[in-house]
């Protein structure tokens, strides 16, 4: 018990640490990259000095650069991200209405991928060699091979354009069903890569489990097929299997920003995108610092589930 609590906190230690560095790197950004934040809030015209040094002072670039991070980092910790220099208005606000959407996106694509995926990659290794296991490796292997925003347009081209099967943009304001109606196009384009890749994890998890000692003495000892799947083969799969989907779960907020630009919906992948091309610097900080605290939470998760999940690694944690 205390070797796992001191585990935990190792890994507590190891999260606030790189979001501390990530942060630094995230606000360093605004003087890495080019342009001028001045010259994107006078748009082009030509002010006054007086006026300059006004606009420098309400944003608070007229101050040395680690009293900025300092104070940046210290409204971080309160949920204030700044103020955007596009929209005018508090970073949280903009990101708080546009968050919604893209968690329901990466929701939705979650579930197809944990379905799809684990199923394709459980029938792949159960059916070792035969028809259903050759297709499923040819049809990973091709979703594979497909970026996203090559899916995105195939999608459009066929569903929406040719089939008119589903609407090509937004997320639609209709309630539940018509979201989801809105989003089944850019969550199965968010998905496909995806799918391929939990479905050969599993797959080659499922197989290594399938070729130990215990599983065969399980089955000479009579128990039932569907009971040694369950208790000795897809239990002891699942460590690499959760390790994977954590991350692809995680990864799927870094892919958003294309497919929400593809398909019109307003999410912070898109808003990235915008910001990034505006040079909203305020903005593209908090989002960026966003996707990679979520990200780095996802694998401590994912990290602390393990030992739950496959007693041999609490076993080992203890033993040392």
């Amino acid at each position: 018990m205390r070797s796992r609590t001191r585990y935990v906190l190792i890994r507590a230690a190891g999260l606030v640490a790189t979001l501390l560095i990530t942060s630094f790197l995230v606000f360093s950004s605004i003087y890495i990259a080019p342009g001028d934040p001045i010259n994107f809030l006078i748009r082009g015209k030509s002010p006054s000095p007086d006026a300059i040094a006004a606009i420098k002072e309400q944003y608070g670039l007229d101050q040395p650069f680690l009293q900025q991070y300092l104070h940046w980092l210290g409204g971080v910790l309160h949920g204030d991200f700044g103020r955007s220099f596009e929209f005018r208005e508090s970073v949280s606000a903009v990101i708080a209405d546009r968050i919604p959407t893209t968690l329901e996106l990466v929701t939705y694509s979650a579930l197809i991928i944990l379905v799809i995926g684990l199923a394709t990659g459980i029938v792949g290794a159960l059916r070792q060699g035969r028809a259903a296991d050759k297709a499923t490796l040819v049809m990973s292997t091709i979703l594979a091979a497909i970026p996203s925003f090559v899916a995105a347009i195939l999608l459009i081209s066929v569903f929406a354009v040719r089939l008119g099967w589903f609407p090509t943009f937004g997320s639609g304001d209709g309630g539940f069903l018509d979201t989801v109606y809105h989003l089944t196009l850019p969550a199965i384009a968010l998905s496909l890569t995806f799918i391929a890749l939990l479905s050969r994890v599993t797959r080659s998890s499922m197989l290594e489990e399938l070729s130990r000692e215990h599983v065969e003495v399980a089955t000479s000892r009579g128990d039932t097929r569907g009971a040694v799947i369950r208790r000795h083969v897809f239990r002891n799969a699942l460590g690499p299997i959760t390790t994977i989907s954590g991350l692809l779960i995680a990864g799927l907020l870094v892919s958003t920003s294309v497919i929400e630009t593809a398909f019109g919906i307003t999410g912070i992948g898109a808003l990235l995108v915008r910001s990034v091309d505006r040079g909203d610097f305020p903005v593209v900080q908090a989002v960026t610092l966003i996707v990679v605290a979520a990200f780095v939470v996802v694998n401590l998760i994912v990290d602390m589930l393990q030992p739950w999940i496959d007693p041999r690694i609490s076993a080992g944690t203890a033993s040392r």
